[in-house]
């Protein structure tokens, strides 16, 4: 009988999780090769293929990762994408939930500095960038954006590892 992963919340930073060696293990195969059968993570990190399901599976339901399939934008139809600064008064949080309800927008972030939020956007083209932008400055409480339109995307990755 294997012992389950350690997932536990650590009470000095509120919102993290400890985890043990082996769930890191776990994590960093699925983080180079998401498709990796658990036989073959079971093989690299020592367990059998029942405890890496079972270990992934504690991992998802902890809110610690989630295993998705990332695209390229390019091949889609999708050639524009932007990171958008935005400047607002008011209640930050309810802008960003106004934000995040807006399919294009695929990233929100609350942020210090000279923008109170940051978006990433994926559009069809120029056109609909300025349909978004539409959207995001009808927000009542959004004052002004900056857009940060992308020529060429020279990496990214989703592999920093569990340090």
């Amino acid at each position: 009988m294997t012992t389950p992963p350690r997932v536990r919340r650590n009470n000095a930073n509120a919102g993290t999780v400890v985890l043990d060696d082996l769930s890191k293990q776990i994590i960093e195969q699925l983080q180079n090769d998401g498709r990796m059968p658990y036989a073959a993570i079971g093989k690299a990190v020592g367990l059998s293929e029942a405890a890496v399901r079972q270990r992934v599976q504690r991992l998802q339901d902890a809110g610690v990762m989630q295993i998705v399939a990332v695209t390229d934008p390019l091949t889609l139809g999708f050639p524009r994408q932007a990171m958008i600064g935005i400047n607002c008064e008011g209640d930050l949080e309810a802008v960003a939930d106004e934000l995040a309800a807006i399919d294009e927008i695929d990233y929100v972030v609350l942020t210090a500095g000279s923008f109170d939020v940051i978006v990433e956007v994926v559009c069809e083209g120029d056109g609909h960038l300025l349909e978004i932008l539409s959207k995001i400055r009808a927000i009542p409480a959004v004052r002004a954006t900056e857009s940060f339109v992308y020529l060429k995307l020279r990496k990214q990755t989703y592999s920093w590892g569990t340090r």
